[in-house]
């Protein structure tokens, strides 16, 4: 009867990944639907007079909405950060101030809004943002003579970059594996600084090797970004993306006290006409950019219920189990190899199915930080290369570049920034 078990366990999650690699299945509806599927073969009740039985419509369903609602509450305020961050004029202040400072030199502007941008989304990441961030930068990267390819790459690079340092993306590593948010804090630099500079020799040699054109950007920006006079906020306002950042690095607050003091010094600071217009609007509209992602996180958290219940986790285990490295150089190995299944929703996909073999792969003795960092090297590659990303579609579109070929041109520098990042986090946290 364990060996069928095993076998439907397997079958399920080969099923689920071929259905959300071609697109078949949504990740939102994929995840609670493996949750129920993996209860259900497990033996797991569907519903029980006793109420200290775990059961499906009670531990995996109403429980697992639950267990992410620390990340959950990060996500919703760093998404209202962002929103005040733009409604106030900081986020287009920052890249008009780019532009003027790398002047008319294509690769100056580039590498300058990519720090620049990458700034922006350390406060505040989502499709929204970087809807808001490419409408602007792009067409001035275009206009410049960078070429689409290289526009839109840019956006993404500071987009992986952004992500790293972003807080309210942390939560998930707390509520799945446990880890401190000052800890996460200490190893960022683990990811973020080979993704950097790989970055920067990325955009030096697609901006050299794929040549310069001189255009004008035929598509006309937004009405609310043309209505957004040419004013700019006063200079000490654009320190503001960098609060909640720096407060949970060096004064160890948690992550929704920082994203609210960052908002309150960021009113302070523009001084805003109506300040509370101003909170209330980028609280909706916040909530609204990252809709999906709060559904993904339900998700998540119902499949993470699914796996780590006794019933499920004794099937899954001993296969986990094979696959725990034992060594620094094996975690090295295993991981750098393996990055790439961190795209298309893979088992190695924090966003997907990852967050449960991440806390699988805890249970069976990986020290969680080991675990924490892998996750977060690897996820650099899929924020840049992963076709399935939001961001990724978007800027392909706008740049009326193809995806597939975003994919094939990152993938090899992205594989590098991972394996720089590997050796480190081997050396120092295994």
């Amino acid at each position: 009867m364990e060996t069928v078990q095993i076998i439907g366990i397997l079958l399920v999650f080969i099923v689920f990944v071929g259905l959300m690699m071609t697109r078949k299945l949504t990740t939102l509806l994929a995840l609670p639907m493996m949750a129920i599927l993996l209860a259900a073969i497990a033996g797991i009740p569907l519903l029980s007079d006793n109420p200290d039985t775990f059961t499906i419509t009670k531990g995996v369903l109403a429980g697992g909405a639950m267990k992410l609602s620390t990340a959950i509450a990060g996500l919703i305020f760093g998404a209202w950060f962002g929103q005040i961050l733009s409604k106030v004029g900081i986020t287009k202040t920052i890249i008009r101030k780019a532009a003027e400072l790398a002047g008319d030199k294509p690769l100056a502007i580039a590498i300058i809004f990519f720090l620049a941008a990458s700034v922006i989304f350390s406060a505040a990441n989502g499709l929204g943002m970087v809807i808001l961030v490419g409408t602007i930068a792009i067409p001035i990267m275009l206009t410049a003579g960078l070429k689409p390819f290289v526009s839109g790459l840019v956006v993404l690079l500071a987009n992986a970059v952004g992500v790293v340092f972003n807080v309210s993306t942390w939560a998930i590593y707390t509520d799945v594996l446990k880890v401190p948010t000052n800890t996460i804090a200490s190893y960022s630099l683990v990811c973020a600084v080979p993704l950097i500079v790989i970055a920067l020799i990325m955009i030096v040699y697609y901006t050299r090797k794929d040549g310069k054109v001189r255009r004008a950007w035929a598509m006309p920006l937004k009405p609310e970004f043309q209505a957004q006079d040419n004013k700019n906020v006063r200079a000490i306002a654009l320190i503001s993306p960098l609060v909640p950042v720096l407060l949970v690095f060096f004064l160890k607050v948690d992550i929704v006290s920082a994203v609210f003091m960052g908002a309150l010094v960021t009113l302070l600071l523009a001084t805003p006409k109506r300040p509370f217009h101003v909170l209330s609007s980028a609280l909706v509209e916040g909530i609204q950019d990252v809709a999906g992602a709060l559904g993904l996180m339900i998700g998540i958290g119902m499949l993470l219920s699914a796996v780590t219940a006794p019933q499920v986790a004794s099937l899954i285990q001993p296969l986990i189990e094979v696959i725990i490295p034992t060594s620094p150089l094996m975690y090295i190995l295993v991981f750098t190899l393996l990055s790439p299944l961190a795209i298309y929703r893979g088992p190695l996909n924090v966003w997907g199915l990852g967050s449960g073999i991440a806390a699988l792969i805890v249970a069976g003795g990986m020290a969680p930080v080991a675990a924490m960092l892998a996750l977060r090297i690897v996820s650099n590659l899929q924020a840049v290369s992963d076709p399935t990303n939001s961001h990724n579609v978007w800027i392909a579109d706008y740049t009326k570049t193809d995806i597939i070929e975003t994919l094939r041109k990152t993938l090899p520098w992205m594989f590098v920034a991972v394996m720089i990042s590997m050796i480190i986090a081997g050396m120092i946290a295994f």
